[in-house]
């Protein structure tokens, strides 16, 4: 593939709703190229249809980028903001031919596409208002706003090389006169986005493979204003477990549902650089890795499947690898939120070296972590199971012990080794319970790393509540 000499890419999302999982992975795959590249990565909002676009998404998709890390070099520009080029453009196109006022009215072109479904043909506009030599155009219809359509070719074929799907070609007599202009004069979006794509000099448009149908409307637009074209490489959509396309029954299809949910952004992006692209067999591997790496010819044109088990060992993965001060940052207000007691508890950072390798989410690991720092309310019937009269003496020996032995693991460990052989007792006969009265749950990492996590004396407390 040749690759001009200054890449521009484009992630050119509409601000409708949040920034979904798909739109995510396609604003990676452009940033990646860019930066691969050396070249430029532009934040576009694509903000014409005013009936659904909000400010509210607007800030959900710029929260999704920003969370991701995915930083644009220029933007956002607002398309709204551009109406006085649209105009321009439009003007010229109508002035040199390749477009044309239209007065059919909507009921019109619902009437003329239903006379061609009813003759078996593919519904479009007829070209009623299309001016062609030696025709005789219909009397204005007196009041009516005209809207402006694209004079599309009627001959021939539109042919691009997508850089993930291979040639296509769709026949020019597939497609009718688009309108690119409203009748109060707002623009719609194929031209919009034609015109975008000329001024911000955009060499690659990487984007979901629904835009597939847009993209030979774009061309001849592109072609009509005398524009370079741009490479286009079109995204295979993102599935579910269950093959369907990916949608809110799957779980979480926002980007910012992940980090409510204790997922890490460089696992979030790791995980999507995988759906669609490969390289090898390398499964884990950082931001500037994956910039090194990333090509187009490596990009998938099958779907690619959505798996959270594979997403979970991977944000797994990258808690294990992460810095214990800033996963306590990320866990603490959850905690605090579920009534956590710092005050005289252990240092959250050596709690979350003990916890981390064995959770998959931040969530998981604040729920894990609270076991240091709420006061422990062990089941009765727990107790009466593991408190036995014969397992009390130990205990009470064991806490003896602990009174004046050296406060770290290998003592500790030690000290329950040597009593353990003293009273002829197996690990869990002795782990058990102290795990009850310290901490009141049966399930914690090893007991003598537990203890130590402690003050000395809220051990020594708990024990003597029960002995």
């Amino acid at each position: 593939m040749t690759v001009p000499t200054q890449i521009r890419t484009r992630f050119a999302p509409s601000p409708t709703g949040y920034l979904h999982v798909g739109g995510a992975r396609t604003a990676l795959f452009s940033w990646a190229y860019a930066r691969h590249f050396g070249g430029t990565f532009v934040l576009r909002i694509e903000d014409t249809d005013l009936e659904r676009s909000t400010p509210e998404a607007v800030q959900a998709i710029i929260e999704g980028m920003q969370w991701l890390g995915l930083h644009h070099d220029e933007g956002p520009f607002y398309q709204m903001q551009r109406m006085d080029r649209y105009r321009e453009v439009i003007g010229k196109m109508l002035a040199d031919g390749s477009a044309y006022h239209c007065y059919s009215s909507p009921e019109e072109v619902e009437a003329m596409r239903e006379r061609q479904r009813a003759a078996g043909e593919k519904p479009r506009y007829d070209g009623t208002w299309r001016p062609e030599a030696g025709k005789t155009l219909p009397a204005i219809p007196e009041g009516r706003k005209p809207v402006v359509r694209f004079r599309n070719p009627t001959e021939g074929e539109v042919t691009w090389n997508d850089v993930v799907k291979g040639s296509i070609t769709i026949s020019n007599r597939e497609l009718d006169d688009l309108v690119i202009a409203r009748p109060d004069g707002t623009p719609t979006y194929n031209f919009c986005v034609a015109v975008d794509d000329w001024d911000m000099k955009i060499t690659h448009v990487i984007r979901g493979d629904d835009h597939v149908n847009n993209t030979p409307r774009q061309i001849n637009i592109l072609h009509a204003l005398g524009a370079e074209l741009p490479l286009y490489g079109h995204l295979p959509m993102i599935l579910g477990s269950d093959g369907e396309k990916l949608s809110k029954r799957h779980g979480a299809v926002s980007v910012m549902d992940y980090p409510a949910q204790g997922y890490l952004p460089e696992a979030m992006l790791n995980y999507l650089a995988r759906l669609g692209w490969s390289h090898g067999d390398d499964e884990v591997f950082s931001m500037e890795q994956f910039t090194q790496w990333f090509d187009l010819d490596h990009l998938t044109k099958s779907p690619a499947q959505f798996n959270h088990e594979k997403l979970d060992w991977i944000n797994n993965h990258y808690i294990k690898q992460a810095d214990n001060a800033r996963l306590a940052e990320l866990v603490r207000p959850q905690m605090i939120k579920n009534g956590a007691q710092f005050d005289g508890a252990p240092d959250l950072q050596n709690v979350i070296a003990l916890m981390k390798d064995r959770i998959n989410t931040l969530n998981e690991l604040s729920v894990a972590a609270m076991l240091f720092y709420r006061q422990p309310a062990p089941d009765a019937a727990l107790l009466e199971q593991h408190l036995t009269d014969a397992i009390k003496p130990v205990l009470a020996q064991f806490a003896e012990q602990l009174s004046s032995v050296e406060w770290k693991k290998e003592t500790v460990s030690a000290a329950l080794k040597e009593i353990l052989a003293a009273h002829k007792l197996k690990m869990p006969q002795l782990a058990m319970p102290l795990r009850l009265l310290i901490t009141g749950q049966l399930q914690t990492p090893s007991i003598d790393a537990v203890i130590v996590l402690f003050d000395r004396a809220v051990v020594l407390d708990r024990l003597k509540k029960y002995l």
